[in-house]
């Protein structure tokens, strides 16, 4: 069964928040991260419809979510009450959260500040470096990032970032045998034009942000810890499996690699289903 969209805007203070909705039922969240926008979950959210009222939104200054004056570095505070203005606007909360990457921080932020608008929070590898024992060479492969970034360029930069995360090698199992759909193309062509955008931005400031684990530990709401079959090494599951052992839980393995939502996604949403049901 297709499920048709619908977009909206939401104004919260410095932008207007652009979103994607579909099906019926519990609302769920989708958060996407670095310079990504709510086109990453189309395929996922095909298999959620069917269950949940679906919301994918571009976060601030990504994509379709516009500024309303020059960009500043991110913050996620900032980040996590646009989520909040969201949900709050979306009624038929508390929400259900799935954050990925950048996303999952976002979600972090979210829950342990605005606890009351989540029911269960799926943080699905977030790339929190200073959750890690010895942050300092991850911190300075950060650094040198956006150095190439100032001395290079964009694609030098993100040539560097793909490297260092392991992800240059993701996506290899789902090499295509037809041409993308144009949905898939257009994502893919607002994502090149908001790394800029990650790269001044939000690279830095993201990737130091520590979550309050004292909050997060509260109980309500629920958080699970979401990792990739296939990434063990990379730097964002052993973030997210060194935030599971700070809140005394096992992190949940999903199918496939740091964007699993996409090559598996209905398997995803299975799991993703189970997870919120248990909450």
């Amino acid at each position: 069964m297709t499920f048709p969209s619908k977009t909206g805007a939401v104004k919260v203070p410095g932008a207007n928040i652009y979103y994607e909705t579909k099906g019926s039922g519990p609302l769920v969240l989708l958060i996407p991260g670095g310079p990504t926008d709510a086109g990453i979950f189309a395929e996922l959210s095909a298999h959620l419809a069917d269950r949940y009222t679906v919301v994918a939104y571009d976060p601030r200054g990504n994509s379709r979510s516009t500024l309303d004056g020059q960009p500043d570095d991110q913050n996620l505070d900032t980040h996590g009450n646009d989520a909040a203005r969201l949900i709050e606007t979306l009624g038929n909360g508390p929400a259900f959260v799935l954050g990925s990457s950048g996303g999952a921080q976002i979600g972090l932020n979210l829950a342990a500040r605005h606890p009351a608008l989540v029911d269960t929070l799926v943080a699905h590898e977030p790339p929190c470096l200073m959750l890690l024992p010895d942050p300092s060479e991850e911190l300075a492969g950060n650094q040198a990032i956006y150095n190439t970034y100032h001395k290079e360029g964009a694609e030098a930069a993100m040539q560097k970032f793909m490297a260092m995360a392991g992800l240059d090698e993701d996506g290899a199992e789902e090499a295509p045998q037809s041409p993308p759909p144009p949905e898939a193309l257009e994502t893919f062509e607002r994502i090149i034009a908001n790394v800029d955008y990650f790269l001044a931005h939000g690279l830095m400031p993201l990737s130091q942000y520590q979550p309050d684990v004292d909050a997060l530990r509260a109980g309500s709401p629920r958080i699970v810890i979401g990792v990739g079959a296939d990434t063990a090494g990379q730097i964002a599951h052993r973030t997210g499996v060194a935030l599971a052992e700070k809140l005394g839980t096992e992190p949940l393995h999903f199918p496939g690699d740091h964007s699993g939502y996409r090559q598996h996604a209905e398997n995803f949403a299975k799991i993703l289903h189970q997870a919120f049901a248990q909450g």
